[in-house]
């Protein structure tokens, strides 16, 4: 492989340590957590199997862990007392630390609290 693609594919993974292969070159049998988490897998413990590098202009590569999907282990079942805490979570994003009302949807983090308190009556008219 020339250009980029030579600096990045290493399958013996003499020069990085771990195999490594070009952006969208991977063999089959490896996947990202993504992409396992897309399969309804996990990687379930196991070491890093791969990794693809992605070479950009002027910065550092991006690098995605490869893990074998004949390892990985299916994803834990919610359960309900994840369910509640995560149903807790979302209320308090949804709940204005100023008015303590409800807002109906998550309130930026960059205002602080819901629109309503952050933009008064007297600048909305004006």
């Amino acid at each position: 492989m020339a250009g980029a693609f030579g600096k990045c594919f290493d399958p013996n993974g003499a020069r990085f340590g771990v195999p490594t292969y070009p952006w969208r070159y991977a063999p089959d049998g490896l996947a990202t957590r993504r992409q396992l988490r897309a399969r309804g897998l996990r990687p379930g413990g196991q070491p890093i199997a791969a990794q693809v590098l992605r070479p950009r202009y002027r910065r550092g590569p991006l690098v995605a862990y490869l893990y074998r999907v004949d390892c990985a282990k299916p994803v834990r079942p919610m359960t309900p007392a994840k369910r509640a805490a995560l149903a807790k979570a979302m209320c308090a994003r949804r709940t204005c630390p100023q008015c303590r009302k409800e807002a109906g949807y998550v309130i930026p983090t960059s205002l602080g609290t819901c629109v309503t308190c952050a933009y008064p009556e007297e600048q909305r008219a004006a």
